[in-house]
C-alpha cells in the first residue's frame, strides 16, 4: 500500500454513490484514502480547517466532487498547493454542465484538474490521483500498469 494518501471530499452526502467510484479505484490500486462531506458554501470554516490539516495527515492529492455551483474544488485549491482534481456532478436540472463549467473555469494561479461529469469522472479522478502519486512511487506506477493491462485484456476477451 502506498504511504501517501488521497483525500476525497464531496459537497453533500447525496454525492457519495458517485464519489465512491474514486474510492473504489484507489482501493483497487492499494492507495489509502479518506472521505469527507464538506460544503464550500454551508461549512466554509470546517472546510478550511480540514484543508489546513491535509499535509500533516499525509495527503498528497485531493479529489473534490460537487454539483450545481460546484465551488468545492476551487475552494480547496485556494487553500492548498496540493494537486486538486475536480469531479463535476450531475445534481441539477442542467445535468452537470453547470458543475463542469464551474469546476473547469478556475482563475489563473489556482489550478484544478477537471475530469468528466459523474461516475466516469470519479473513477478517472482516482486513476489520475494514482498517476500523480506514481510519479514518485514505483509500486503505484506498477499497479497502474497492471491495471491498464487488465482493462485491455478484459476488452479483448469480450
Amino acid at each position: 500500500m502506498s504511504r501517501d494518501k488521497v483525500a476525497i471530499v464531496m459537497g453533500s452526502a447525496s454525492d457519495r454513490p458517485v464519489m465512491e467510484k474514486a474510492a473504489e479505484t484507489l482501493t483497487r490500486l492499494g492507495i489509502e484514502h479518506e472521505m469527507r462531506v464538506l460544503s464550500a458554501h454551508r461549512t466554509p470554516n470546517a472546510l478550511r480547517e480540514w484543508v489546513d490539516g491535509l499535509e500533516i495527515r499525509g495527503v498528497r492529492v485531493v479529489i473534490a466532487g460537487a454539483g450545481g455551483a460546484a465551488h468545492l474544488a476551487g475552494a480547496v485549491a485556494a487553500h492548498t498547493t496540493l494537486p486538486v482534481i475536480g469531479v463535476p456532478l450531475a445534481s441539477s436540472p442542467l445535468n452537470g454542465l453547470d458543475a463542469l463549467l464551474s469546476t473547469v473555469q478556475m482563475p489563473r494561479g489556482v489550478p484544478v484538474a477537471t475530469v468528466a461529469i459523474g461516475e466516469a469522472g470519479a473513477a478517472n479522478a482516482g486513476l489520475l490521483a494514482a498517476q500523480i502519486l506514481g510519479v514518485a512511487d514505483d509500486a503505484v506506477r506498477e499497479k497502474l500498469k497492471a491495471d491498464r493491462k487488465a482493462q485491455a485484456q478484459k476488452v479483448l476477451e469480450s
